[in-house]
C-alpha cells in the first residue's frame, strides 16, 4: 500500500494523521514507513515520522529536501538559491519502493502548494501515480476546501478513496457538529481523528484498510472529469 497524504490547507494535521496511521499499521504487523519529500522550517515533522516508522529510515531518507524558511517549497528554495526538481524526488521514491512495500508520503501544506515556478505537489502525486488521501480539519470552511481539493485530485486523474476528518480542537459549534454529515454526501470519511487521540483503534484501522483495498475494484476517473466522483458510504 502506498498513499499520498495531502491537506486541504496547511495546519490541518497531516503529520499527526500520518504518524497515527503509520504507528497503527506497524502495530498490526504491516511494516509501514512514513516520509515527507519536502520540509520547510521546523524539522520536528521529520522526527515524528521517523519515530512512527520505528527509526528504520535516516533523516535524509525520510525527507530528502529540507529548507530553512517556513514557507512554500518554491519560496523557501528561492531564498536559498536552490532549484527543486520533481524528477529527483521520483528517483528517491523509487529507491524506497525497492525496500518498503507500505509507504505513506506526506505532502507539504495543501494540495496545490508550488514546488517551483511550474510544478506543484499535485504534480508530484501524479508523477508517483499514488492514490491521494486528503486530511481535513473539522472547522468552519472545510466543506468548500474539501470539495475544491477533491475536484482538483479528480482533474489530475488520480484516485481518492475518501478523506480523514481531523478534529484539531474540542469544539461544539454548529460547523464542527455538521461537517461530517455534509461531507459524507460527497465523499467517504475513511477515518475521523479526535483532539488528544493517541492511537487508532484496531477496528477503525481495519475499516480504513478495507476502504483502501477496495480501490483495486474502482479505477481512477479519467482526467478532466467533473464532480468529486465519490459516493457516500
Amino acid at each position: 500500500m502506498k498513499l499520498f497524504i495531502t491537506g486541504t490547507d496547511t495546519g490541518v494535521g497531516k503529520t499527526r494523521v500520518t504518524t497515527l496511521l503509520t504507528t497503527a499499521l506497524r502495530r498490526s504487523g504491516i511494516p509501514a514507513v512514513a516520509v515527507k519529500p519536502f520540509c520547510s522550517g521546523d524539522r520536528s515533522d521529520i522526527d515524528l515520522l521517523r519515530e512512527a516508522s520505528g527509526y528504520v529510515l535516516s533523516e535524509g531518507a525520510t525527507t530528502p529536501v529540507w529548507l530553512q524558511a517556513p514557507a512554500a517549497p518554491s519560496v523557501a528554495a528561492r531564498l536559498e538559491g536552490k532549484s527543486l526538481v520533481l524528477q529527483d524526488i521520483v528517483s528517491w521514491f523509487e529507491g524506497l519502493t525497492l525496500e518498503h512495500s507500505t509507504i505513506l508520503v506526506e505532502g507539504a501544506g495543501g494540495w496545490l502548494v508550488p514546488v517551483n515556478e511550474s510544478e506543484t505537489l499535485a504534480d508530484l502525486a501524479v508523477m508517483l501515480n499514488l492514490p491521494v488521501l486528503p486530511v481535513v480539519a473539522n472547522r468552519l470552511g472545510c466543506i468548500n476546501h474539501t470539495l475544491l481539493t477533491l475536484e482538483s485530485i479528480r482533474s489530475k486523474g488520480l484516485h481518492c478513496p475518501g478523506i480523514v476528518l481531523n478534529n484539531l480542537l474540542e469544539s461544539d459549534d454548529i460547523a464542527s457538529r455538521t461537517n461530517a454529515s455534509e461531507l459524507s454526501l460527497h465523499t467517504r470519511i475513511l477515518l475521523e481523528t479526535h483532539h488528544g487521540q493517541s492511537e487508532i483503534p484496531p477496528h477503525d484501522l481495519e475499516r480504513f484498510l478495507a476502504s483502501i483495498n477496495s480501490m483495486k475494484d474502482h479505477p481512477a476517473p479519467p482526467r478532466g472529469g467533473s464532480g468529486t466522483g465519490l459516493s457516500s458510504s
